[in-house]
């Protein structure tokens, strides 16, 4: 049994103990595993990677029948990549780690650069039917989505 002190992670105290058994060379007839919390979270982690990249996959099927296009859906994706790095960079910066609230957080980012995404595309395709070139629509969409787009995200940070 152990408790974690104040101030240390979940996930910084399972690669710790993990490190130290590979140190101290522990004999095959010893075998040891996490129970609770320490268990929970090392199932989690064993997962995630695989059920992201099918949340994206699912993401960009939908996307792609509602657009009836390759190409829209990837420009809306595109800007997934860059927030999740900004998620991590920022709670590396403020001395965080990746919990399980900071995924959660993480994956609210997503959906809402995802929403952003679709608001802006939505408008400048249709910009683009009234004749507009592409480069004046997606400018014109920028403008236009700027603010319903602060709201929300300043909306989302206020709720949490």
């Amino acid at each position: 049994s152990y408790n974690l002190p104040q101030g240390v992670s979940l996930g910084d105290t399972v690669t710790r103990i993990d490190q130290l058994k590979e140190q101290i060379g522990m004999p095959t007839a010893i075998s040891t595993s996490f129970a609770g919390t320490a268990k929970t979270f090392q199932d989690s982690l064993a997962n995630q990677g695989l059920l992201i990249g099918g949340a994206i996959l699912t993401i960009y099927i939908v996307l792609g029948m509602l657009y009836e296009s390759f190409i829209h859906p990837l420009t809306i994706l595109t800007g997934l990549p860059s927030a999740v790095l900004g998620a991590v960079v920022a709670l590396r910066f403020a001395g965080m780690d990746l919990s399980v609230i900071a995924v959660i957080g993480i994956l609210m980012l997503i959906g809402i650069v995802k929403k952003n995404g679709i608001m802006m595309v939505d408008v400048a395709l249709e910009l683009r039917r009234q004749g507009m070139s592409a480069k004046e629509s997606i400018h014109k969409a920028c403008l236009m989505r700027f603010r319903p787009i602060m709201m929300t995200t300043l909306a989302a940070l206020m709720g949490t």
